[in-house]
């Protein structure tokens, strides 16, 4: 099988999916035996009647309750992502692949293939189940970068597909079939950008469980785990950017949007972990700013909270992952205040020399002044320290607290031991802090800390796909160069002209290659009595195929021709009546999908790697299309400068 293909994986994940999509079945029967009882409870004035209706609806409504936790379950299975490593690190939220039907392509590429390009269908079976092979691999794939690779191969060969066989004004018929990552609802349609984001979203789906099973106690696991949420995260923004009205919820906007904000966050709070992780001393300073990167990870957690508690999308999120994202807002609010205390009481007081340093960053730590002396006598006196210290404190517990109480309202995350540990080793902590520094004497009011400002030292990025890093070949390579054989292009049926070399060679003139193009005919010349008109492409010389041939080669057919003379097979595009045709064709392509624009890296850089570009992604548009459309100036290929023949 492929390589980055699991298709034990599949197992697990098909399992899950059609769990999720009969539960989904059972709650709609259960909605519409819901609705029916309420109607008939509404229309009848039979007390006996309105009694069983009433009792009916209660199991509908008790029945419902339990399908929909047991959804709720399925969706948090979080566990067959996590890590294996013993260690404790708090649990980040993956996603599951979108799971899709079988296509069967053989008949319908087939027969678009003897009826736009004129070919022989069958000849091209082997590409087409080719094709289809690489779709079923990339069901499945690995969780690792071979799989993310596999993923990125066949969206690159979907654009190949889509230029050639998916005119911009008909269908080619084929249903794309994919299933809703978090609910199992499924979804079709005819449209390959539905099939193209659907990848888009699984390959965004496999960063985030890639991330969910680093070993964030290493700083490796911890930068594997920045790089893959920061690349799902991404894969979202470009789904949300480049494609829209897709049919199924997991890839409206609103949904979008909460996974890339879920993923900043996560990508937030793995910077927090390596600031614990390198900190090496434990300096005023150094405390301050963990401080300050909790505040900031609790902020971007708030934030998915609110988006997740939005109209459109607070139905359709799993209570756990709402739930997973109050308790870690709360829980760094907490940790922000702690560090905020232990910079205040385990530090000593600053020397003359630290003061004006200490001074500085104290001056833009809190959101708003601590009540009581100037900054410089609180840091200088340890009693106003401890005093401040304690107010942290207390605002810490009672955000430990409240984590605590959130995590115990969701039954899904109570079974999470290592979040339950987490959560109360924190709040022990903070708890023998406080009474470590707390004085029986103590006669003052704890006064109400005030938050913290919050900041960090590495901005999350939001790393776009790279889809020139796969290069693919054209699997269709042998239709012709795209820029003429593509399901946009339309043109005349192949005619097959017999020419006569004269006294003045065939009489036309030659420009460009792959395919070559007829220049200009001279009248009256041989070329102009065989019917061959300046813009015609020769596809064919003696029987030779020539759509990929450089002009060098087909002067050279064309030279080596005796006296019998020579038969060429030339075609003519329709509507290139006007030169600037093309042009608009160049911006009609580069304007209807969403991938265009990451494949102009692509040819570039594919034209310069390799000796027979013509097989790999070279469809730059600028250079390859200025041969055949600038009709004016002569493109000199072999320092033939419109010679004529």
């Amino acid at each position: 099988s492929q390589q980055g293909c699991d298709p034990f994986a599949q197992t697990q994940r098909s399992k899950l999916q059609h769990r999720r999509a009969r539960i989904n079945q059972q709650i709609n029967k259960e909605m519409r035996m819901r609705a029916g009882a309420e109607n008939l409870f509404r229309a009848t004035s039979n007390h006996k009647v309105k009694e069983t209706v009433a009792l009916e609806l209660s199991y509908v409504n008790s029945n419902l309750q339990l399908l929909k936790e047991e959804l709720e379950e399925l969706n948090s299975s979080v566990d067959v992502y996590q890590n294996d490593s013993e260690s404790i690190s708090v649990p980040m939220i993956p996603l599951g692949l979108k799971e899709t039907k079988e296509l069967d392509l053989l008949v319908p590429l087939k027969d678009f293939i003897s009826e736009h390009y004129g070919e022989e269908g069958l000849l091209f079976e082997k590409e087409i189940k080719e094709f289809m092979e690489l779709r079923q691999a990339m069901r499945t794939p690995s969780r690792n970068e071979a799989g993310l690779e596999l993923l990125m191969e066949y969206y690159n060969q979907l654009y190949f597909l889509d230029s050639r066989f998916f005119p911009p004004n008909r269908s080619l018929g084929v249903f794309f079939h994919w299933y809703d990552s978090l609910t199992g609802v499924p979804s079709h349609q005819r449209a390959l950008a539905f099939e193209k984001g659907s990848v888009l979203f699984n390959i965004g789906a496999l960063h985030t469980q890639i991330g969910a099973r680093q070993d964030r106690t290493s700083l490796p696991g911890l930068n594997q785990a920045i790089d893959a949420f920061q690349k799902a995260a991404g894969a979202f923004n470009y789904l949300k950017e480049n494609f829209s009205n897709a049919p199924s919820l997991d890839m409206s906007t609103a949904s979008l949007n909460m996974l890339v904000r879920l993923m900043v966050a996560q990508v937030q709070e793995c910077v927090f972990e390596k600031m614990t992780l390198l900190r090496v001393q434990h300096n005023f300073l150094a405390r301050l700013q963990l401080a300050q990167e909790a505040a900031r990870v609790e902020d971007v957690y708030s934030l998915v909270h609110q988006t997740m508690t939005q109209a459109h999308v607070k139905d359709y999120v799993p209570f756990s992952w709402t739930t997973m994202v109050r308790v870690k807002s709360e829980h760094f609010k907490a940790l922000s205040h702690y560090f905020a205390a232990i910079a205040l009481c385990d530090c000593p007081v600053p020397s003359d020399a630290e003061l004006p340093e200490q001074e500085k960053a104290f001056l833009q730590f809190h959101i708003t002044m601590p009540e009581g002396p100037s900054l410089r006598v609180l840091l200088q006196d340890p009693e106003e320290r401890r005093k401040l210290s304690k107010a942290h404190l207390k605002k810490a517990i009672m955000k430990h607290e409240e984590a605590m109480r959130i995590h115990s309202l969701c039954k899904i995350l109570r079974k999470m031991d290592i979040l339950q540990e987490v959560l109360s080793f924190a709040h022990k902590r903070s708890l023998s802090k406080y009474s470590e520094i707390d004085h029986e004497e103590d006669f003052f009011e704890t006064g109400d800390a005030p938050d913290i400002h919050p900041k960090t030292h590495q901005k999350p990025e939001i790393k776009s796909p790279n889809f020139s890093q796969v290069k693919v070949t054209d699997l269709f390579h042998r239709l012709g160069p795209l820029s003429v054989f593509s399901a946009k292009s339309k043109w005349y049926p192949a005619r097959r002209v017999h020419l006569m070399r004269g006294e003045n060679g065939f009489g036309f003139t030659l420009r460009g290659d792959s395919p070559v193009l007829i220049a200009g005919v001279i009248p009256g010349g041989c070329a102009a009595e065989a019917g061959l008109k300046e813009g015609d492409y020769i596809i064919s010389v003696n029987g030779k195929d020539c759509k990929w041939s450089k002009h060098a080669e087909v002067v050279q057919l064309l030279k080596s021709t005796g006296e019998e003379g020579v038969e060429i097979g030339v075609i003519t595009l329709q509507g290139l009546e006007e030169p600037k045709a093309v042009d608009k064709k160049v911006a009609a392509m580069s304007s209807s999908s969403g991938m265009l624009k990451s494949n102009k890296e692509n040819s570039r850089k594919s034209l310069m790697n390799s000796k027979s570009a013509s097989t790999l992604l070279v469809w730059s548009k600028k250079s390859k299309r200025s041969k055949k459309s600038t009709y004016g100036t002569p493109f000199t290929a072999v320092g033939d400068n419109e010679v004529m023949y």
